[in-house]
């Protein structure tokens, strides 16, 4: 992996694993069921062949993605998302809820599968499950 950020910072080193071109839409069209190399290639429109494999096997590397070999002659891969790479489907849900705040051009909401009302994010404590309102971003070794 290529350091672009070397910054102590949850966001930055974050970036630095996905923050390249196209490598959060490649892990949202596995998401989505898009799982061969040709699927996602076609939901990319504009993304060259060689890119889309360079993102995949840094996706692997960084254990967001696995991979499974379907067909041997000429060899071919299903690609599966990890536990780690399934949790980005909050940043999805997330850039989709500030999109349709946002854009002026939206082409997605997100909505409550029962009723189709737009939701929003709500935080909680993971320590007591409960809903809070006030947060904020503190360093681990304030915590200490």
């Amino acid at each position: 992996m290529k350091i672009k950020y070397d910054l102590p910072c949850n966001i930055a080193q974050s970036l630095n694993i996905i923050g390249d071109r196209w490598t959060l839409l490649v892990i949202h069209e596995i998401l989505i069921g898009q799982t061969t190399f040709n699927e996602i290639k076609r939901g990319l429109d504009g993304i060259s062949a060689n890119l889309l494999s360079e993102r995949l096997k840094l996706l692997e590397a960084q254990g967001l993605v696995t991979s499974e070999l379907y067909s041997s002659h000429p060899p071919r891969y299903q690609y599966t998302l990890t536990e780690s790479g399934k949790d980005l489907e909050h940043v999805f849900h997330a850039l989709i809820i500030w999109g349709s705040d946002h854009l002026d051009h939206c082409y997605k909401k997100l909505v409550h599968t029962t009723t189709g009302d737009e939701v929003g994010l709500t935080y909680y404590s993971k320590r007591t499950g409960e809903i809070v309102h006030d947060i904020q971003a503190v360093s681990l070794e304030e915590e200490a």
